[in-house]
């Protein structure tokens, strides 16, 4: 799936520095439409929504005196090599990183390796972050980004104490690192139920945006399940976060945290009105796992998937768009063990609905590893249910390439589809990975249209498996030329179903 690049940037205010990481995410573009229409003359009015009556805006003071002792600010250095350089080179680099934040570049003579004069290792400030304390001997939250590559790490508290932080362990895909200072006594925060928070209810933040230590900003929920994670979905709020902001965290109206400000969707690199927090809860199942093990370990059913669209849901029988595609099915994984193939649309796991494909992989890496579930899947106009064994998430293996399609025989006109095509010699079938299915020799019209190139391999039309180059001739012989069809197409070891329609 590809997303709109034009759009705003969702960014990590984690330090001074503007460059802070990027997530790619859809378009935030926002529009406000006001309508007016007027009740007909004797008709009857519906009865108006009753809501409660606002009648002030809350006092957050008595909250913050209770929360805030235990929120910190995060700094964090590194070990640089410095050369000599040249006279006022120093003061110009503490100048930009005083004024403008974040590492500087330090090229010039003597800043590289092999530079005249030498070098000096010392240490610098790398970046300010925020943070949490979550239990009285010392244990503090923040954002993995906020501690990434730092050779040391600082946490000072409301009272000005300060204590270098052990990183017990920090796990990038939800962006949670788990610190642990040598300290004990000390104020900590309590976690609230992010399950149950609802849209509207005020919440704070408190952080060290631009290195201000503990700034309180407020507002409220805007939304929850907002999905620019691939492993959770994220808390949005119209709470202020700024670079520096990051691991700080987000409290609800009882002094409880709901979640750790993580993102913010910007146009400038500062705060443009939406904000992101990570779900107090998976922070927590996160949280256990590295104070155990210093590691988080997810669960991987060895499958690459992509969306459903309405099109390929109508066009096999499924009503509606729903599930998640199988486009590919790792060799030897447990997906494939367990009779998952190219083309079926997974519909439930463990009998929990997958209404998007992003369900899908928070489901399975939350599961167990080793434990047995329950897949059921859509295949050929039916459903199965298939056992799976669940096994422990590792590095995406490359995909297979594809090889190039042979010049079509002089005089072969395309079919109603506008496609050549030609029968898969057992070579292609272990070089390709396929069992069956037809090699697209040409291309023209709708299929060109829809994106089907040369090279590509076909293995279904609709719900019938295509095994020869003269059943797919038939085949399409056979569609209604004022309907759609899907086509599972395959292509450098992915599959997925691409919709063209038959030319009249």
């Amino acid at each position: 799936m590809t997303r709109d690049s034009s759009s705003a940037q969702v960014r990590a205010p984690s330090r001074l520095s503007f460059h802070a990481r990027a997530v790619r995410g859809a378009g935030l573009a926002l529009s406000l439409l006001l309508a007016c229409a007027a009740v007909p003359s004797g008709a009857l009015a519906a009865a108006p929504v009753q809501a409660p009556v606002v009648t002030g805006l809350p006092d957050f003071s008595d909250l913050i005196d209770k929360v805030g002792p235990a929120v910190v600010n995060i700094r964090t250095t590194e070990r640089v090599t410095r050369g000599q350089g040249v006279p006022g080179e120093e003061e110009m680099q503490e100048f930009l990183r005083r004024f403008f934040g974040g590492q500087i570049p330090r090229g010039g003579r003597g800043g590289r390796p092999g530079g005249q004069g030498g070098g000096v290792e010392e240490q610098v400030t790398r970046g300010v972050g925020s943070g949490f304390i979550i239990s009285a001997d010392g244990f503090v939250l923040t954002n993995a980004h906020v501690v990434e590559g730092a050779d040391e790490v600082t946490v000072t508290l409301t009272d000005r104490r300060e204590f270098k932080a052990k990183v017990l362990g920090a796990d990038r895909r939800s962006d949670v690192a788990l610190l642990k200072l040598s300290a004990g006594n000390l104020p900590y925060l309590r976690t609230g139920d992010s399950s149950k928070i609802r849209v509207g209810e005020w919440v704070v933040a408190i952080g060290s945006p631009f290195n201000l230590d503990n700034t309180v900003t407020a507002g409220i929920i805007s939304a929850k399940s907002r999905d620019t994670g691939e492993y959770l979905p994220l808390i949005q709020s119209d709470v202020a976060v700024n670079p520096g902001n990051s691991g700080g965290p987000l409290i609800n109206m009882r002094g409880e945290v709901i979640g750790i400000n993580s993102q913010i969707a910007t146009l400038s690199g500062a705060y443009n009105g939406i904000s992101f927090a990570v779900p107090i809860d998976e922070v927590m199942r996160v949280a256990d796992q590295l104070k155990t093990t210093g590691k988080v370990t997810r669960g991987r059913l060895g499958v690459q998937i992509s969306e459903v669209t309405r099109d390929v849901a109508e066009s096999l029988g499924l009503g509606k768009a729903r599930g998640a595609e199988v486009a590919m099915v790792e060799a030897g994984g447990p997906a494939e063990k367990a009779g998952i193939k190219v083309g079926d649309i997974i519909l439930k796991f463990n009998n929990q609905a997958i209404d998007t494909t992003r369900d899908l992989p928070r489901l399975v890496g939350a599961t167990k590893v080793g434990s047995r579930a329950t897949v059921t899947v859509w295949r050929r106009g039916s459903q199965l249910e298939l056992p799976v064994t669940i096994v422990e998430l590792q590095e995406e293996k490359s995909p297979t390439a594809r090889p190039a399609p042979k010049k079509p025989a002089p005089g072969v006109a395309p079919n109603a589809l506008g496609l050549v095509v030609s029968d898969i010699t057992p070579a292609q079938r272990g070089e390709l990975g396929v069992e069956s299915g037809v090699l697209v020799e040409n291309v023209q019209g709708s299929a060109a249209t829809a994106g089907i190139q040369p090279g590509d391999v076909i293995s279904q039309v609709g719900n019938t498996p295509v095994g020869n180059a003269a059943q797919f001739g038939a085949l399409v012989a056979k569609l209604d030329p004022k309907k759609p069809v899907a086509l599972l197409v395959r292509r450098e070891g992915v599959s997925q179903y691409v919709v063209v329609k038959p030319r009249q």
